[in-house]
């Protein structure tokens, strides 16, 4: 007897895991539609809006406005409307005419005498250019009156191409232009701003990953803030400025920061990789103005240029998230869902995935009147996933309930997971289902940042709500300003036994909420012993991770080149931390070359660990992206990814 129970509970056990793998994925609820384009029509999409009519204006990165009648037809009818316009990144409606902005001017775009192409050509305001190839121009954006903001990328380095510099005022700046067409300076310390957007009448960006930026970002924007680039500073003590931080006080305040450790000890110059990660919130508890980052997109799990935030106002047409907010990301050609919260005055919230599997990297997004989502997608210059250079998408959901975490809310304990369906509630109450850690991004002007004291978060319980819709769980200590990875993946649905979608959430916690905490008495600290595949016990914390020095020599790094190859399965890990796999595969094409054709070359292990650090972007003239330099790549991990790719080439 006692044999038969145990050969039925490995069968249960063994379907409940069969059950887990037949979960359905991404595509099992949102389609991805790619309508009819006319032969000759390149689509390199950089703006994209539904008109009234529900017709689709497209601008161009070629300069072209088009207009797209009957959009979701089999039969869309494509006509040219404008033409002859400077790299359009943005597209916008208003009354009756389309605004765009080009990379020197805001136009206005008017079809005059109703034969369906623009006779009217208006400069409603022109900004100051240098030249530089860096400077796009983003937007325009509505603003509830009816006046436009606009964002402007900084211009590069001539020495260090990725650093980021403001040659002419706007470089690095979110400007308005009011009714009137004046120019406005509005918010600066942007770098490459592309997803300038509007949510409920409040203005957003999103940042891409580069110095002073660790890594992808969604900002609120409010006039005078700064979001932590120092480029645009040089033009804060202009009159009608209204940003009061300079230049001089963000460097002074840098400088003393740097050259002290977290106990206000002595740093050694050469050590200057070492800087306080906690710079920017340091920086916030001295001047108001800066705006912190309301969600961290984790680089290369959520994408790597992270493009245009759009709000879901679709009410049901495309699924269950109305409300909630979705971006882009042109390098990895993915979408991302955003649930924001506004906790003790600031925007803070999780960034959780949601489609990917695009032709070309997607930059701009609009709802059709029928809740599908329209997808403008380009990768000239940038490099993106997918097999197309550009392209015009749709996505669609059928009406299928997907088993998702449907929000994510900071507790002054923890955090509260509602779902978009029951949960099974034996899974949802053995602690072996969760994982928690948490850890921080450098503030630095180094180009990205690897994550950075990253502790697993011991959980002490959790409390599952009477339906079965949401789960409390219960932290051993939450730390302010950090992103808090936070993993379900033993969570199962009630009726079907589905593991979720997407089971992890990345939370940025600006700050932690007041209210009262749970007791123990009210929580379920029980453990199965038998975690999902890929989760692991919170039971303990890790050591943080190492901070690490420059590798030129100067610091402390002195780990001898390995001729040893690790394994896939040793490697892996160091390439996710550096976020290597964010721009390369082992076996194909991504934003970079594959590992296999960099085997190929028959780099000595030397001289590939040279060129993470120093890269040489004229080796590999047939991609358009160049590579950063790498110096946060610890010395020892370096020869390690040096001799792995080696391998490759036996």
């Amino acid at each position: 007897m006692k044999k038969l129970i145990q050969i039925t509970f490995i069968f249960l056990a063994t379907l409940n895991v069969l059950k887990a793998q037949e979960s359905p994925k991404e595509e099992d609820f949102y389609k991805i539609v790619t309508p009819p384009i006319p032969e000759g029509i390149i689509l390199e999409v950089g703006g994209l809006t539904t008109m009234p009519n529900g017709s689709l204006a497209i601008s161009t990165r070629r300069g072209e406005v088009w207009i797209v009648d009957n959009p979701t037809s089999r039969s869309p009818y494509f006509r040219k409307f404008a033409t002859g316009l400077h790299e359009i990144l943005g597209l916008a409606y208003k009354e009756g005419a389309l605004y765009c902005a080009q990379r020197g001017e805001l136009t206005k775009l008017v079809d005059k005498n109703g034969d369906g192409k623009a006779d009217v050509y208006e400069t409603v305001y022109q900004w100051p250019l240098s030249g530089h190839y860096h400077e796009y121009s983003f937007g325009p954006k509505l603003a509830p009156d009816g006046s436009f903001f606009v964002s402007g990328n900084v211009a590069f380095g001539d020495e260090e191409w990725w650093r980021g510099e403001s040659r002419v005022p706007t470089r690095g700046w979110i400007f308005h232009i009011t009714n009137d067409g004046k120019y406005e300076p509005y918010a600066t310390g942007v770098r490459s701003p592309a997803g300038i957007s509007m949510l409920n009448g409040e203005l957003f960006y999103t940042d891409n990953q580069g110095d002073w930026m660790g890594t992808g970002a969604i900002f609120q924007v409010k006039k005078g803030g700064f979001m932590g680039h120092p480029a645009g500073l040089k033009w804060a003590g202009l009159p009608n400025s209204p940003v009061k931080l300079t230049e001089r006080q963000f460097f002074a305040e840098r400088d003393n920061r740097q050259n002290k450790d977290a106990n206000g000890r002595a740093i050694k110059p050469e050590n200057t990789l070492n800087e306080t990660p906690q710079f920017l919130y340091q920086l916030k508890e001295k001047y108001d103005m800066v705006q912190l980052p309301a969600v961290w997109l984790p680089y290369g799990v959520h994408g790597v240029s992270t493009a245009e935030l759009i709000l879901d106002d679709t009410k049901g047409g495309f699924g269950p998230f109305t409300g909630q907010v979705f971006v882009g990301d042109q390098g990895q050609s993915n979408i991302m869902r955003i649930v924001m919260e506004k906790v003790k005055g600031e925007y803070q919230g999780a960034s959780i995935g949601f489609r990917s599997g695009f032709q070309s990297g997607v930059l701009r997004m609009a709802f059709d009147k029928d809740g599908s989502m329209f997808v403008g997608e380009t990768n000239r210059g940038w490099g993106s996933a997918g097999d197309a250079n550009q392209g015009l998408q749709r996505l669609v959901w059928n009406g299928k309930m997907p088993f998702e975490m449907y929000t994510v809310k900071a507790q002054p304990d923890g955090f509260e997971i509602e779902f978009t369906m029951p949960v099974d509630r034996k899974s949802a109450e053995d602690l072996d289902s969760y994982k928690v850690s948490s850890y921080l991004y450098k503030h630095y002007p180094v180009y990205g940042s690897p994550q950075i004291n990253l502790e697993d978060v011991k959980i002490k319980g959790v409390k599952v709500s009477d339906d079965n819709k949401k789960v409390r769980i219960v932290l051993d200590g939450m730390r302010q300003y950090y992103v808090h990875k936070i993993s379900l993946e033993g969570v199962r649905a009630a009726t079907n036994s589905w593991s979720l979608v997407h089971p992890d959430a990345y939370y940025t916690l600006n700050n932690i909420p007041d209210g009262e905490k749970l007791k123990v008495s009210e929580l379920k600290t029980t453990r199965s012993g038998a975690a999902a595949t890929g989760s692991a016990s919170s039971t303990g914390s890790s050591s943080p991770a190492k901070e690490h020095v420059s590798p030129d020599g100067k610091g402390k790094q002195t780990a001898a080149v390995s001729s040893k190859a690790p394994t896939w399965a040793e490697i892996k890990p160091i390439l996710e931390k550096n976020t290597c796999l964010a721009c390369h595969a082992a076996d194909k094409k991504v934003v970079g070359p594959s590992y296999q054709d960099v085997a190929k070359r028959k780099y000595s292990n030397e001289k590939i660990v040279d060129l993470i650090y120093n890269p040489k972007p004229e080796n590999w003239p047939d991609y358009a992206t160049p590579m950063a330099p790498m110096p946060q790549v610890p010395k020892a991990e370096a020869a390690k990814i040096a001799a792995w790719i080696n391998s490759l080439a036996k």
